[in-house]
């Protein structure tokens, strides 16, 4: 429910200390699964555009992407996929079969594990051994990096994307026949089920899957998009956005605007002005990227009716600067959610007014407050985020432990972000009680980093953090102690990290320090902050002046 300014509606209850979203009932009956509310959207208006691919120039129809999702799980059917640990691993960037793909496994009740294709093979391998899928699809272009982990699994590969000789690719499986009265499978309480499972982690770095229901408040938020809206998500299917992204538009029939582009300011401008984008969900650097693109204009942008941001802090002026780059309708809006809710939590439609703020709660979401010793704080008083969606949740797959650590007895989340309500019900974060970090839209831990820079034999200390910008977000640094009469440089650190991470973003993109001990707390524990703080002080001082 909106109030009159077509804000989302939030209440008080002053003697439970509580925010609560409006109570909204949804128009689904709970027996059905979203891949049949999907069915039948896909069925009307069959020759309507449902996707365009703008690296690929490939448009599907409605009844395209209806007839080859049905093969997919017609597919899996055959091959006997069945309960909810039948799982279909996936590896795959946003190409024209992905989609059908993943609305194969929902017309067949199966929960697909996708993966983000720029994880190391080690990473994968853990997290496939969670779940331990019977089938992994991917792209050609990763097919060696799935090729051991797949043979380890004793389970099949069928590319999507590309090709490899001798191996399955999924235009074998679009050839096939549909029968007529073809009908995605029913369950009781469809809306409980297995959907789909992303990837998180522990606050060790220790992978975790996050399994995602089919419950209807991942769309329904989202009830103001129609046919006539063009979305685009630069993420791919292992980030909440790209999941959200390609259920609003199977139920909603809306375009599905997809790219293999990583996401670039002059990318996005390009597919804005040729395609007409009507609504974009983008990380918040991406909005920096934009508002100080000097291609940035009013004139590429005019079709944006919705551009939501979310998974960090923006500058004020940067949200300033980007709101008056949408005119008319446009709206930018921050929005705060986490995986495990499946869906948003907050939305802020007033940048303008609260640009500090992540909005007020969406519909049927509750919210305390609650400080060190477990009591629920009021208005304006900081405290860790406990979270309540009314929504069955299966957990972290595999893992009863932590997810009792994340969700307890009475059904709150325990988000592990601490920040308050505002006299008004706008919820404002103030930091992650968790040390995970975020840079070029890829999470990591300081943790990962910080064990392989301790296995330097030089290394007594290491203390890893992050140095945030607002056009790539938390850039890792590190400040190292030698051990006594031990010889040692940043650079050797920097490089020993390029040498034992293979990816860019656990990088020390930061830069090192060699110091002679670490800021520590009263209990002996080091003190990241302090660290931080007295690094950063450092770079200063070596800074050249005028």
């Amino acid at each position: 429910m909106l109030d009159l300014n077509a804000n989302p509606t939030t209440s008080y209850n002053a003697e439970l200390k509580i925010w609560s979203g409006a109570r909204e009932q949804s128009y689904y009956n709970d027996d059905l699964t979203i891949g049949q509310i999907i069915f039948r959207q896909l069925q009307s208006d069959p020759h309507r555009i449902f996707q365009i691919s703008h690296s690929e120039r490939t448009r599907l129809t409605r009844s395209q992407m209806l007839h080859n999702a049905a093969k997919v799980s017609l597919y899996l059917k055959a091959q006997g996929f069945v309960a909810e640990t039948d799982i279909v691993g996936l590896l795959a960037r946003n190409s024209t079969h992905l989609a059908a793909v993943a609305y194969g496994c929902l017309f067949n009740g199966t929960p697909f594990h996708a993966i983000n294709p720029s994880l190391e093979e080690q990473t994968i391998r853990q997290l496939f051994d969670i779940t331990k899928p019977r089938l992994i699809c991917c792209d050609a272009l990763d097919y060696e990096k799935l090729r051991n982990i797949a043979s380890a699994l004793n389970v099949p590969i069928i590319i999507i994307h590309g090709r490899i000789a001798g191996v399955t690719s999924i235009q074998e499986l679009l050839q096939a026949s549909i029968p007529e009265d073809y009908e995605p499978s029913q369950f009781e309480r469809g809306i409980d089920r297995i959907m789909a499972i992303l990837c998180s982690s522990g606050t060790t770095g220790t992978p975790k899957a996050v399994t995602i229901s089919n419950s209807r408040q991942i769309f329904e938020s989202h009830r103001y998009l129609n046919s006539n809206d063009i979305q685009y998500a630069p993420s791919t299917l292992d980030w909440l956005t790209g999941l959200v992204t390609l259920i609003t538009a199977g139920v909603y029939g809306t375009v599905r605007l997809i790219s293999q582009q990583a996401f670039s300011a002059e990318h996005f401008l390009s597919m804005c002005e040729q395609e007409g984008v009507s609504w974009a969900v983008v990380a918040a650097s991406h909005i920096a990227m934009l508002a100080n693109c000097p291609a940035t204009d009013v004139r590429q942008l005019r079709s944006l009716r919705h551009l939501l941001f979310a998974g960090g802090h923006t500058l004020v002026a940067t949200l300033n600067k980007m709101q008056g780059y949408l005119r008319g309708e446009g709206i930018l809006r921050n929005a705060y959610g986490m995986t495990e809710l499946g869906a948003c939590v907050s939305c802020n439609y007033t940048t303008h007014s609260k640009p500090k703020s992540v909005g007020r709660l969406l519909g049927n979401i509750r919210m305390r407050v609650v400080g060190e010793s477990a009591v629920s704080l009021g208005p304006n008083e900081q405290g860790e985020l406990y979270c309540h969606n009314g929504q069955h949740w299966s957990g972290y797959y595999g893992n009863a432990a932590a997810t009792a650590e994340m969700q307890d007895k009475g059904g709150w989340f325990h988000t592990g972000d601490v920040g308050y309500f505002d006299e008004d019900n706008y919820l404002h974060i103030v930091e992650r009680k968790k040390d995970m970090l975020k840079y070029l839209g890829m999470m990591y831990y300081p943790h990962e980093i910080e064990e392989v820079i301790a296995q330097m034999p030089q290394v007594a200390e290491v203390c890893v953090f992050g140095i945030w910008n607002e056009t790539e977000g938390d850039a890792a640094a590190a400040s190292v102690v030698p051990k006594p009469n031990a010889q040692l440089s940043a650079a050797q650190v920097i490089a020993f990290v390029a040498q034992h991470i293979a990816v860019n973003y656990k990088q020390l993109n930061g830069g090192a320090q060699i110091v002679p001990q670490l800021a520590k707390s009263a209990n002996g524990k080091v003190n990241r902050q302090a660290v931080k703080a007295a690094y950063l002080k450092s770079a200063q001082k070596t800074e050249p002046t005028d």
